[in-house]
Protein backbone atom coordinates (compact mmCIF):
# COMPACT_ATOMS: atom_id res chain seq x y z
CA UNK A 1 0.00 0.00 0.00
CA UNK A 2 1.41 3.09 -1.25
CA UNK A 3 0.70 6.74 0.44
CA UNK A 4 -0.02 8.94 -2.75
CA UNK A 5 0.27 12.58 -3.49
CA UNK A 6 -1.99 13.95 -6.24
CA UNK A 7 -1.87 17.65 -7.27
CA UNK A 8 -4.89 18.86 -9.11
CA UNK A 9 -6.55 15.70 -8.06
CA UNK A 10 -10.22 16.95 -8.21
CA UNK A 11 -9.72 17.11 -11.88
CA UNK A 12 -10.70 15.64 -15.01
CA UNK A 13 -7.70 13.29 -15.29
CA UNK A 14 -7.44 12.90 -10.81
CA UNK A 15 -11.17 12.57 -10.15
CA UNK A 16 -10.54 9.04 -11.88
CA UNK A 17 -7.13 8.09 -10.86
CA UNK A 18 -8.57 8.71 -7.12
CA UNK A 19 -11.19 6.36 -7.68
CA UNK A 20 -8.48 3.62 -9.17
CA UNK A 21 -6.14 3.83 -6.42
CA UNK A 22 -8.07 3.89 -3.87
CA UNK A 23 -9.76 0.31 -5.37
CA UNK A 24 -6.60 -0.84 -4.92
CA UNK A 25 -5.88 -0.11 -1.90
CA UNK A 26 -3.35 2.97 -1.99
CA UNK A 27 -4.25 5.68 0.52
CA UNK A 28 -4.75 8.80 -1.84
CA UNK A 29 -4.27 12.68 -0.42
CA UNK A 30 -5.37 15.14 -3.12
CA UNK A 31 -4.10 19.06 -3.10
CA UNK A 32 -6.44 20.97 -5.22
CA UNK A 33 -7.73 24.93 -4.81
CA UNK A 34 -11.11 23.72 -6.24
CA UNK A 35 -11.16 25.66 -9.52
CA UNK A 36 -14.18 24.13 -10.84
CA UNK A 37 -15.65 23.14 -7.07
CA UNK A 38 -15.80 19.97 -5.14
CA UNK A 39 -18.03 17.79 -7.18
CA UNK A 40 -15.78 15.33 -8.33
CA UNK A 41 -14.58 13.86 -4.96
CA UNK A 42 -17.65 14.58 -2.98
CA UNK A 43 -18.44 10.88 -3.17
CA UNK A 44 -14.88 9.83 -2.25
CA UNK A 45 -15.03 11.77 0.81
CA UNK A 46 -16.77 8.60 3.00
CA UNK A 47 -13.23 6.44 2.15
CA UNK A 48 -10.92 5.91 5.25
CA UNK A 49 -7.89 6.12 2.89
CA UNK A 50 -8.82 9.18 1.11
CA UNK A 51 -7.50 12.92 2.60
CA UNK A 52 -7.75 16.25 1.36
CA UNK A 53 -6.10 19.85 1.51
CA UNK A 54 -7.66 23.11 0.10
CA UNK A 55 -4.42 24.71 -1.71
CA UNK A 56 -1.89 25.72 -4.20
CA UNK A 57 0.15 23.65 -5.89
CA UNK A 58 2.62 26.46 -5.99
CA UNK A 59 2.72 26.98 -2.19
CA UNK A 60 6.09 25.48 -1.31
CA UNK A 61 5.75 25.40 2.71
CA UNK A 62 2.64 22.95 2.32
CA UNK A 63 3.86 20.86 -0.52
CA UNK A 64 7.28 20.11 1.19
CA UNK A 65 4.81 19.15 4.49
CA UNK A 66 2.62 17.10 2.15
CA UNK A 67 4.95 15.72 0.05
CA UNK A 68 7.42 14.50 3.78
CA UNK A 69 4.65 11.83 4.17
CA UNK A 70 3.81 10.34 0.75
CA UNK A 71 5.97 7.83 -1.58
CA UNK A 72 4.30 8.64 -4.26
CA UNK A 73 3.59 12.32 -6.19
CA UNK A 74 1.70 12.46 -9.28
CA UNK A 75 1.74 16.27 -10.38
CA UNK A 76 -1.37 16.54 -12.41
CA UNK A 77 -2.43 20.66 -11.24
CA UNK A 78 -2.04 22.19 -14.11
CA UNK A 79 -3.16 25.16 -16.62
CA UNK A 80 -5.04 22.46 -19.15
CA UNK A 81 -4.86 23.74 -23.46
CA UNK A 82 -3.88 26.04 -25.44
CA UNK A 83 -6.15 28.85 -25.40
CA UNK A 84 -6.23 28.92 -21.46
CA UNK A 85 -2.99 28.84 -21.17
CA UNK A 86 -2.43 32.06 -23.84
CA UNK A 87 -5.45 33.84 -21.49
CA UNK A 88 -3.46 33.00 -18.45
CA UNK A 89 0.11 32.70 -19.15
CA UNK A 90 1.67 33.72 -16.08
CA UNK A 91 -0.78 30.83 -14.17
CA UNK A 92 0.54 28.48 -17.09
CA UNK A 93 4.22 28.84 -16.74
CA UNK A 94 3.86 28.74 -12.39
CA UNK A 95 1.67 25.74 -12.25
CA UNK A 96 2.66 23.78 -15.74
CA UNK A 97 5.86 24.05 -15.02
CA UNK A 98 7.50 25.54 -12.06
CA UNK A 99 5.45 23.65 -9.39
CA UNK A 100 6.29 20.09 -10.83
CA UNK A 101 9.85 20.49 -10.85
CA UNK A 102 9.26 21.93 -6.97
CA UNK A 103 7.36 19.17 -6.25
CA UNK A 104 9.98 16.84 -7.65
CA UNK A 105 12.71 19.08 -5.98
CA UNK A 106 10.89 18.27 -2.60
CA UNK A 107 10.92 14.68 -2.99
CA UNK A 108 13.81 12.27 -1.76
CA UNK A 109 15.07 9.58 -3.98
CA UNK A 110 13.22 6.53 -2.37
CA UNK A 111 10.31 8.60 -3.38
CA UNK A 112 8.32 7.63 -6.98
CA UNK A 113 6.86 10.86 -9.43
CA UNK A 114 4.86 10.08 -11.85
CA UNK A 115 4.38 12.73 -14.06
CA UNK A 116 0.97 12.07 -16.62
CA UNK A 117 2.52 14.85 -19.65
CA UNK A 118 0.80 15.14 -23.03
CA UNK A 119 2.38 14.09 -26.07
CA UNK A 120 1.45 17.05 -27.79
CA UNK A 121 4.97 17.94 -27.53
CA UNK A 122 5.24 16.65 -31.03
CA UNK A 123 3.60 19.31 -32.54
CA UNK A 124 3.31 19.30 -36.22
CA UNK A 125 4.81 15.86 -37.29
CA UNK A 126 4.11 14.81 -40.79
CA UNK A 127 1.29 12.35 -39.39
CA UNK A 128 2.93 9.62 -41.32
CA UNK A 129 6.19 8.39 -39.28
CA UNK A 130 5.21 7.45 -36.12
CA UNK A 131 6.55 9.17 -33.11
CA UNK A 132 8.57 7.65 -30.21
CA UNK A 133 10.15 8.91 -27.43
CA UNK A 134 13.05 9.31 -29.03
CA UNK A 135 11.20 11.81 -31.35
CA UNK A 136 12.41 15.40 -31.02
CA UNK A 137 9.79 17.22 -29.17
CA UNK A 138 8.28 20.42 -30.83
CA UNK A 139 5.38 21.77 -28.78
CA UNK A 140 3.92 24.60 -31.06
CA UNK A 141 1.96 26.43 -28.21
CA UNK A 142 2.86 27.93 -24.30
CA UNK A 143 0.84 24.31 -22.91
CA UNK A 144 2.98 21.78 -24.93
CA UNK A 145 5.78 24.02 -24.08
CA UNK A 146 5.32 23.99 -20.38
CA UNK A 147 4.74 20.69 -20.05
CA UNK A 148 7.39 19.55 -22.52
CA UNK A 149 10.17 21.52 -20.17
CA UNK A 150 8.79 20.28 -16.61
CA UNK A 151 9.28 16.60 -18.63
CA UNK A 152 12.79 17.35 -19.16
CA UNK A 153 13.97 18.55 -15.96
CA UNK A 154 12.03 15.47 -14.39
CA UNK A 155 13.85 13.15 -16.83
CA UNK A 156 17.57 14.15 -15.50
CA UNK A 157 16.56 12.16 -12.55
CA UNK A 158 16.19 8.49 -11.59
CA UNK A 159 13.07 8.33 -9.67
CA UNK A 160 10.69 9.70 -12.30
CA UNK A 161 8.37 8.18 -14.73
CA UNK A 162 6.57 10.51 -17.29
CA UNK A 163 3.69 9.67 -19.73
CA UNK A 164 3.25 11.69 -22.63
CA UNK A 165 -0.73 11.04 -23.22
CA UNK A 166 -2.53 10.69 -25.91
CA UNK A 167 -5.78 12.91 -26.41
CA UNK A 168 -7.88 11.78 -24.03
CA UNK A 169 -11.19 11.04 -23.75
CA UNK A 170 -14.34 9.34 -22.02
CA UNK A 171 -16.35 10.29 -18.81
CA UNK A 172 -15.38 11.42 -15.45
CA UNK A 173 -16.67 13.20 -11.90
CA UNK A 174 -15.37 15.92 -13.23
CA UNK A 175 -15.83 16.24 -17.26
CA UNK A 176 -14.51 18.24 -19.58
CA UNK A 177 -15.81 19.32 -23.13
CA UNK A 178 -13.23 20.68 -25.11
CA UNK A 179 -11.30 17.57 -25.65
CA UNK A 180 -11.23 16.59 -29.23
CA UNK A 181 -13.29 12.77 -28.92
CA UNK A 182 -15.76 14.45 -26.08
CA UNK A 183 -15.99 17.44 -28.44
CA UNK A 184 -17.38 15.96 -31.84
CA UNK A 185 -19.48 13.35 -29.98
CA UNK A 186 -21.44 16.43 -27.75
CA UNK A 187 -21.72 17.98 -31.16
CA UNK A 188 -23.24 14.96 -32.66
CA UNK A 189 -25.61 14.93 -30.40
CA UNK A 190 -26.49 18.38 -29.72
CA UNK A 191 -25.92 20.09 -32.67
CA UNK A 192 -25.93 17.42 -35.30
CA UNK A 193 -23.54 19.19 -37.21
CA UNK A 194 -20.01 19.82 -37.12
CA UNK A 195 -17.72 22.06 -39.09
CA UNK A 196 -13.84 20.63 -39.57
CA UNK A 197 -10.73 22.20 -40.42
CA UNK A 198 -7.73 20.37 -42.21
CA UNK A 199 -9.87 17.21 -41.94
CA UNK A 200 -6.78 14.92 -42.24
CA UNK A 201 -4.72 16.41 -38.93
CA UNK A 202 -4.10 13.27 -36.83
CA UNK A 203 -3.90 12.02 -33.42
CA UNK A 204 -3.69 9.39 -31.10
CA UNK A 205 -6.26 8.45 -28.34
CA UNK A 206 -7.11 7.54 -24.66
CA UNK A 207 -9.64 6.85 -22.28
CA UNK A 208 -9.01 8.24 -19.30
CA UNK A 209 -9.34 5.13 -17.20
CA UNK A 210 -6.84 3.70 -19.26
CA UNK A 211 -4.86 6.54 -17.75
CA UNK A 212 -5.26 5.56 -14.42
CA UNK A 213 -4.58 2.04 -15.29
CA UNK A 214 -1.10 2.99 -16.58
CA UNK A 215 -0.30 5.50 -13.32
CA UNK A 216 -0.99 2.11 -11.29
CA UNK A 217 0.89 0.00 -13.51
CA UNK A 218 4.06 2.45 -13.07
CA UNK A 219 3.70 1.95 -9.18
CA UNK A 220 3.91 -1.42 -9.05
CA UNK A 221 6.81 -1.61 -12.02
CA UNK A 222 8.49 1.13 -10.84
CA UNK A 223 11.82 -0.37 -10.51
CA UNK A 224 12.07 -1.56 -14.10
CA UNK A 225 10.37 1.94 -15.64
CA UNK A 226 12.13 4.58 -13.75
CA UNK A 227 14.20 7.30 -15.49
CA UNK A 228 12.07 6.97 -18.61
CA UNK A 229 9.35 8.65 -20.95
CA UNK A 230 6.17 6.53 -22.14
CA UNK A 231 3.82 7.20 -24.64
CA UNK A 232 0.19 5.73 -23.74
CA UNK A 233 -2.87 5.36 -26.31
CA UNK A 234 -4.30 3.14 -28.69
CA UNK A 235 -2.34 1.72 -31.23
CA UNK A 236 -5.37 1.11 -33.28
CA UNK A 237 -6.52 4.90 -32.86
CA UNK A 238 -3.84 6.91 -34.90
CA UNK A 239 -7.02 8.74 -36.54
CA UNK A 240 -7.35 12.25 -38.29
CA UNK A 241 -10.32 14.18 -37.75
CA UNK A 242 -12.35 12.89 -40.56
CA UNK A 243 -11.92 9.40 -39.52
CA UNK A 244 -12.81 10.36 -35.99
CA UNK A 245 -15.89 11.99 -36.81
CA UNK A 246 -16.96 9.21 -39.53
CA UNK A 247 -16.40 6.77 -36.43
CA UNK A 248 -19.02 8.98 -33.98
CA UNK A 249 -21.51 9.00 -37.21
CA UNK A 250 -21.38 5.21 -37.06
CA UNK A 251 -23.25 5.78 -33.84
CA UNK A 252 -25.30 8.56 -34.38
CA UNK A 253 -26.24 8.77 -37.99
CA UNK A 254 -27.78 11.90 -38.58
CA UNK A 255 -24.74 13.65 -37.70
CA UNK A 256 -24.02 16.03 -40.08
CA UNK A 257 -19.91 16.84 -40.63
CA UNK A 258 -18.79 19.28 -43.54
CA UNK A 259 -15.58 19.52 -44.11
CA UNK A 260 -14.31 22.99 -45.05
CA UNK A 261 -12.23 23.19 -48.09
CA UNK A 262 -11.03 27.28 -46.48
CA UNK A 263 -9.88 27.97 -43.34
CA UNK A 264 -7.51 26.67 -41.03
CA UNK A 265 -7.45 24.94 -37.52
CA UNK A 266 -5.81 27.31 -34.65
CA UNK A 267 -4.83 24.06 -33.36
CA UNK A 268 -1.62 22.74 -36.27
CA UNK A 269 -0.98 19.01 -34.10
CA UNK A 270 -0.40 16.83 -36.50
CA UNK A 271 1.46 13.50 -35.75
CA UNK A 272 0.36 9.70 -35.06
CA UNK A 273 2.51 7.40 -32.18
CA UNK A 274 4.05 4.44 -31.30
CA UNK A 275 3.16 3.00 -27.62
CA UNK A 276 5.75 0.14 -28.60
CA UNK A 277 8.04 1.43 -25.70
CA UNK A 278 4.75 1.31 -23.05
CA UNK A 279 3.75 -2.12 -24.38
CA UNK A 280 6.82 -4.09 -23.74
CA UNK A 281 7.03 -2.53 -20.24
CA UNK A 282 3.57 -4.92 -19.60
CA UNK A 283 1.43 -1.82 -20.33
CA UNK A 284 -1.50 -2.03 -23.31
CA UNK A 285 -4.24 0.50 -22.89
CA UNK A 286 -7.45 -1.77 -23.70
CA UNK A 287 -10.85 0.59 -24.14
CA UNK A 288 -11.57 1.33 -27.48
CA UNK A 289 -12.89 4.50 -29.58
CA UNK A 290 -16.31 2.57 -29.57
CA UNK A 291 -16.51 1.65 -26.25
CA UNK A 292 -15.93 5.67 -25.14
CA UNK A 293 -18.10 6.89 -27.87
CA UNK A 294 -20.75 4.57 -26.54
CA UNK A 295 -19.97 6.18 -23.14
CA UNK A 296 -20.40 9.57 -23.40
CA UNK A 297 -23.70 9.28 -25.35
CA UNK A 298 -24.58 7.81 -21.94
CA UNK A 299 -23.24 10.90 -19.97
CA UNK A 300 -24.59 13.41 -22.05
CA UNK A 301 -28.05 11.91 -21.30
CA UNK A 302 -27.44 13.24 -17.68
CA UNK A 303 -26.67 16.70 -19.22
CA UNK A 304 -30.54 17.76 -20.23
CA UNK A 305 -31.34 21.68 -20.84
CA UNK A 306 -27.80 22.94 -21.56
CA UNK A 307 -26.39 26.27 -20.74
CA UNK A 308 -27.93 29.11 -22.67
CA UNK A 309 -30.37 26.91 -24.48
CA UNK A 310 -34.05 27.03 -24.15
CA UNK A 311 -34.53 22.80 -24.87
CA UNK A 312 -32.66 20.06 -24.42
CA UNK A 313 -29.92 19.75 -26.91
CA UNK A 314 -30.21 15.63 -26.78
CA UNK A 315 -32.25 14.44 -29.52
CA UNK A 316 -34.77 11.34 -29.13
CA UNK A 317 -34.03 9.97 -32.59
CA UNK A 318 -30.70 8.80 -31.30
CA UNK A 319 -31.55 7.61 -27.24
CA UNK A 320 -33.80 4.61 -28.46
CA UNK A 321 -36.10 5.69 -25.73
CA UNK A 322 -39.12 6.83 -26.74
CA UNK A 323 -40.47 8.11 -23.60
CA UNK A 324 -37.38 10.36 -23.03
CA UNK A 325 -37.42 11.53 -26.54
CA UNK A 326 -37.77 14.99 -27.12
CA UNK A 327 -40.24 15.75 -29.77
CA UNK A 328 -38.53 16.54 -33.28
CA UNK A 329 -40.97 19.53 -33.82
CA UNK A 330 -39.86 21.49 -30.81
CA UNK A 331 -37.30 23.97 -32.21
CA UNK A 332 -33.87 24.68 -30.42
CA UNK A 333 -34.81 28.60 -31.06
CA UNK A 334 -38.30 28.35 -29.53
CA UNK A 335 -39.49 30.30 -26.12
CA UNK A 336 -39.46 28.10 -23.41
Amino acid sequence: MDRVLITGGAGYLGSTLCEKLLRSGHRVTVLDSLLYGPAALMHLCAHPGFDFIHGDARNRDLLERLIRSHDVVVPLAAIVGAPACDRLAHDATTTNRDAVILAHELCSNNQLVIYPTTNSGYGTQSGTVLCTEDTPLEPISLYGRTKVEAERRLLEHENVVTFRLATVFGASPRMRLDLLVNHFVYAAVTDGTIVIFEKDFKRNYLHVRDVADAILHAMLHRDTMCGRAFNVGLDEANLSKAELAEKIKSHVPDFYIHYAEYGRDPDQRNYIVSNERLAKAGFVARRDLDEGILELLSAYRMFGRAPMKNVTAVQGRWLGDKEAAVPEKVATGAAS
